[in-house]
């Protein structure tokens, strides 16, 4: 496994991260395929033997017990120090606002909850899940300000936004003395590669390390044209994102089983080797021990300069999808984004 420094911090992290939407207990949740606790502590304790020290969850994700699962292998597998923890938190609910709860006081209620799921002290990395357009931005950074502040994270990263707004809230945290956002985990891969109008240059001049989710499309870059998978069939929301463009898609795809059979790889590695010479970290999800594996091999994977032309050619753009669509005033309002099981 290789490492890295993420962006302008101090931490050392694995150049995969693990990401944990899928461990979580199955009736909390929408995902048939999330594993239960014993399968996930599994999972969990191969990828720290493969060198992975870098975990992706959020309270969002199956009613909490993401986290509370996480919480309890990490403790039991390694120590605190060792291991690099991130989690995200959720915009405020309608019955907050109406409350008058402020967005100080909603991060801060979060974090706790977040902290009590763990059964930690502190996060090295909290994340603002999605934009929210019904806080204002400077409360959203002082909360953000008050927990590194209060010792509860060391670091703030951001999700799911566009990089006008991601500089617009660096900004206002440098004029105010707030920590700043030091990663970004937007939705990027070989077939959707719209993070690099205009983020994935942002994060290179300012030095913001971009780990991005869907990192396999929901398991679409691991799985030849026309094999299929349990989690391929019944994931929706992954169908929702990919399902309009799959035609464009099955050409890439098609490049990426080509590579690995004469490279002797898996899928799985060329499309993660691509995107770790974009990215800082990828957040790879993992539910088998086969995921864990290809994933670390990647890290050793290099593609020569051919390689990369072919597999990025073919590319046409996409339209925006899934939960960076709905990052607007209007849909803020209209759609229902956060549900039980978490949305990314």
């Amino acid at each position: 496994m290789q490492y890295t420094k993420l962006g302008n911090s101090d931490l050392t992290v694995s150049r995969i991260c693990m990401g944990c939407m899928g461990f979580g207990d199955p009736k909390t949740g929408q995902h048939s395929w999330t594993l239960g606790e014993e399968e996930s502590r599994a999972v969990i304790k191969l990828g720290l033997t493969h060198g992975v020290n870098f975990f992706d969850t959020a309270i969002g994700y199956q009613n909490g017990s993401s986290e509370r699962y996480v919480g309890r292998a990490l403790r039991d597998f390694a120590r605190r120090e060792e291991v690099v923890l991130a989690t995200k938190f959720i915009p405020r609910t309608p019955e907050e606002i109406e409350a008058g709860v402020s967005g100080q006081e909603h991060i801060r209620r979060m974090i706790d909850r977040s902290l009590q799921n763990l059964g930690m002290d502190y996060v090295d990395l909290y994340i603002y899940h999605m934009w929210d357009y019904a806080t204002p931005l400077y409360e959203i950074m002082d909360g953000l300000n008050q927990v590194v502040r209060a010792g509860k994270a060391r670091y703030i990263g951001i999700s799911n936004c566009f990089a006008y707004q991601l500089a617009k809230a660096n900004a206002l945290a440098e004029k105010e003395g707030f920590a700043k956002f030091i990663s970004v985990q937007g939705h990027y891969n070989l077939i959707f590669r719209e993070e690099e109008r205009e983020m994935a240059r942002l994060c290179r001049e300012d030095n913001i390390a971009m780990t991005p989710y869907s990192a396999l499309a929901g398991g679409r870059l691991s799985k030849r044209p026309g094999e299929t998978s349990r989690r391929l069939q019944e994931d929706s929301y992954a169908q929702l994102k990919y399902g309009a463009t799959e035609a464009q898609d099955a050409v890439i795809i098609g490049r990426v089983a080509e590579i690995a059979d004469r490279r002797g790889v898996t899928m799985t590695e060329v499309a993660l080797a691509w995107l770790l010479t974009k990215a800082a970290a990828p957040v790879v999800g993992a539910t088998k021990p086969h995921h864990v594996e290809g994933a670390a091999k990647a890290a050793d994977l290099a593609l020569t300069p051919e390689e990369t032309r072919y597999l990025e050619e073919a590319y046409v753009p996409h339209p925006l999808v899934g939960v960076i669509a709905q990052n607007t005033p209007e849909a803020a309002k209209t759609e229902q984004v956060w549900t039980a099981g978490g949305r990314q």
